[in-house]
């Protein structure tokens, strides 16, 4: 497999043009499935298995499951700012600082999937009642300075659910665990 590959194993974001009812419900479908569905890849994993890195240079499978959380919770806290106020400028993190931290390094994965659980619940719950107007909301990215709408990032969190799920379960074929 290329890098690109290894980096990006379902290719990289693709957000539509003309976002549909059916690609947010999709989208949103894929957010209520995501907790459980990394629970049951991981849930065999030896902390030898959990500590193994999906690629050279990448992260190992533990840190990309308190990624997810971690990343997860900001866009959460990132659609309540843009529920709220207008066109909030959002907070940025260090997502690769943040995944060297004690906790992501050696935290017990349950922690993250059990609030990962909680949190989707939460999040689906928002996302099923918001209105068209409300979709078309939008937040700065201060990294950019662009505008992205909520629709756009429920695209986005869907593919990072996908995308890191990937990255685990590829990884455990390779090796053979799965």
């Amino acid at each position: 497999m290329t890098l690109e590959e290894l980096k990006y194993p379902i290719g990289r974001t693709n957000i539509p043009e003309n976002i549909t009812k059916k690609n947010i419900e999709d989208w949103i479908s894929i957010l209520e499935r995501f907790p459980q569905e990394l629970e049951f890849l991981t849930k065999n994993l030896s902390d030898n298995q959990l500590d193994t890195p999906y690629r050279e240079g990448g992260w190992t499978i533990r840190q990309v499951v308190h990624h997810c959380y971690d990343s997860h919770h900001n866009s959460y806290t990132r659609f309540k700012w843009t529920l709220t106020e207008d066109n909030p400028i959002i907070k940025a993190y260090y997502e690769e600082r943040w995944a060297e931290l004690q906790d992501a390094k050696s935290a017990p994965i349950f922690l993250s999937i059990d609030a990962l659980k909680a949190l989707h619940s939460k999040w689906v719950y928002l996302l099923r009642d918001l209105k068209d107007a409300e979709l078309e909301k939008t937040f700065i990215h201060p990294s950019d300075n662009k505008k992205v709408h909520l629709k756009e990032s429920i695209c986005i969190y869907a593919w990072h659910s996908k995308h890191h799920f990937a990255h685990i379960e590829e990884l455990m074929i390779r090796n053979g665990w799965k």
